[in-house]
């Protein structure tokens, strides 16, 4: 990778000390609606996936034959998913990336034909989520989806979560995309679940 290495953000303290143990979002196997992403063939290579933790998202999409690159905040997470890849002989890469910094990626002439996000998005601050939203432009070519995972926003007066209509708003605002795509799910966590949205967005 001869992009220049990202600037690291104060949370990837916060989350190496989760990866020390087991974090409840670990659930050791990709979310049931990026399986059914695949199924329904709406995955294309080559594939980001944007805070990807110990790389379980990762590994299946590369085990299912696509091209996929993995990135998180986390330097303890990404050595997990490299091991994983490693252990397993699955051929994945994993960078340790900042998600709202992926246009730098662009410029090393990376592009990516599907994004997916299993959970990152819905953590984001106000300003971070159209930060990021302009980012995956300068990666993401016409024709290509990002789909996002995140939990059920309760409150609109939270920033917390997603919902379809926040969503395309964003997106609407950036231009050049569409929502494809919106549906209620479960967001799986090793020892609770609970409603979620899954969304798929194109860049037109």
């Amino acid at each position: 990778m001869s992009a220049p290495a990202p600037r690291e953000r104060p949370l990837s303290h916060v989350y190496d000390a989760a990866y020390t143990g087991v974090p409840n979002w670990d659930i050791g196997r990709p979310q049931r609606a990026f399986v059914r992403l695949l199924e329904a063939g709406l995955v294309e290579s080559p594939v980001l996936d944007v805070g990807c933790g110990t790389g379980e998202l990762s590994l299946f999409l590369a085990r299912h034959g696509h091209d996929v690159l993995g990135i998180d905040i986390s330097p303890l997470a990404v050595q997990q998913a490299n091991a994983k890849a490693s252990g397993r002989r699955v051929r994945a890469h994993f960078l340790v990336w900042d998600a709202l910094d992926v246009s730098r990626l662009g410029e090393a002439g990376l592009t990516f034909r599907t994004v997916v996000d299993s959970a990152m998005f819905h953590l984001l601050g106000d300003r971070e989520r159209d930060r990021f939203v302009t980012e995956l432009g300068a990666i993401v070519p016409r024709g290509g989806l990002y789909c996002v995972l995140g939990d059920a926003r309760y409150d609109e007066r939270s920033t917390y979560g997603i919902s379809p209509g926040e969503l395309r708003r964003r997106f609407s605002d950036a231009g050049t995309w569409e929502v494809v795509f919106a549906y209620r799910t479960v967001l799986e966590r090793r020892w609770s679940s609970g409603p979620a949205y899954f969304v798929g967005v194109q860049r037109t």
